[in-house]
């Protein structure tokens, strides 16, 4: 009996460091499943690609009835080379030390759906400016639901290819073949003729060569059209002369419903720049003391006034309005909205 008794108690002993041994063996095989969980990727999710690609560029709101797109054309970065005065680059040099993004850019053009026109305000650059950055308005305009084909009006601030590019393709074929388009005439004197773009300045050599050939399509088939500042293109617009950055620079203010838009086409470049310092003027400037003068007026004008700005060179989609803070401006970007608001 007792080495029955033994043998049980052995064999409980046995059956003891037996489950002794498994469960270590169990926690180990757990620890190592755990840490294979832990560290090896799940070959599902890591085969996931990046997608570079964002949402198309376009921007719709409301100003009275009428219907505005901002159309995202490119972005860039001002070069400092192009600010004029040896202090102030200098002085942006060390401030970009800090801030990278200081001279960020945008080039952007606007439509106006008046129910009865369509109307593009500037053009973008198409392939004749920005280094293959910009050119994308065509694109966004038909991801917001239009074709060329239906601009009827295209009004132009002035003549720098950046704002003109996209009215002309590289080998001469128009862009927008039922439009007119309409330009300030001292723009269009200016920038296409032979006698003053030889006495040019090199470094504006390419504004004339670009403006002349852009334009001469359309001067062909008898769509190119000028203007003065007294003239009513459409309905419910009023010519702005803004003076200084080129001879025609024009904004053009559309009304509807007791609301307002003004389209100021280059009267800032660089908004965080230059809202600090409005004196700040660019090497494109072709009377830098006249666009400095004009946008000293102007910004004091807006900032009383309950006026959206639609500034192409602005951040996209470059529409806010002007406040003036502690002796300088503030700009506020309209809020971004991912419905049609009716009311």
């Amino acid at each position: 009996m007792n080495s029955i008794n033994k043998a049980v108690e052995m064999s409980g002993q046995t059956a003891k460091n037996v489950l002794k041994r498994n469960s270590m063996r169990f926690a180990a095989a757990l620890l190592i499943a755990l840490a294979s969980f832990v560290t090896a990727p799940n070959p599902t999710l890591a085969a996931a690609a990046q997608h570079h690609d964002q949402v198309p560029g376009f921007y719709r709101l409301k100003v009275g009835d009428l219907e505005v797109t901002a159309l995202f054309d490119g972005p860039g970065k001002f070069d400092v080379n192009w600010l004029n005065g040896e202090k102030t680059k200098d002085g942006v040099l060390k401030m970009l030390q800090a801030d990278p993004h200081l001279m960020d850019v945008s080039d952007t053009g606007y439509l106006v759906n008046s129910g009865k026109h369509l109307i593009l305000v500037d053009a973008g650059s198409g392939t004749w400016f920005g280094g293959g950055k910009f050119g994308h308005l065509v694109a966004n305009l038909r991801s917001a639901g239009y074709t060329p084909e239906q601009i009827d009006v295209v009004l132009v601030t002035h003549l720098h290819s950046d704002h003109i590019g996209g009215l002309t393709s590289q080998d001469g074929k128009i862009v927008f073949p039922n439009a007119e388009i309409d330009v300030a005439k001292a723009d269009s004197e200016f920038w296409l003729s032979p006698e003053i773009a030889a006495k040019a300045p090199k470094e504006a050599q390419n504004f004339f060569q670009s403006a002349q050939a852009i334009a001469a399509p359309y001067i062909k088939t008898g769509k190119w059209h000028t203007f003065s500042d007294s003239d009513q293109i459409v309905d419910g617009m009023r010519i702005v002369p803004l003076r200084g950055h080129t001879p025609g620079h024009t904004g053009y203010e559309f009304s509807s419903q007791e609301k307002k838009i003004l389209f100021w086409g280059d009267v800032m470049h660089v908004q965080r720049l230059q809202l600090s310092d409005p004196k700040i003027t660019v090497g494109f400037d072709v009377d830098p003391t006249a666009a400095s003068a004009t946008r000293d007026q102007l910004l004091r004008k807006l900032a009383s006034e309950d006026v959206l700005i639609a500034g192409p060179h602005m951040l996209f989609p470059g529409l806010g309005r002007l406040h003036k803070e502690s002796g300088t401006y503030r700009w506020a970007p309209v809020a971004f909205t991912d419905y049609w608001d009716e009311k």
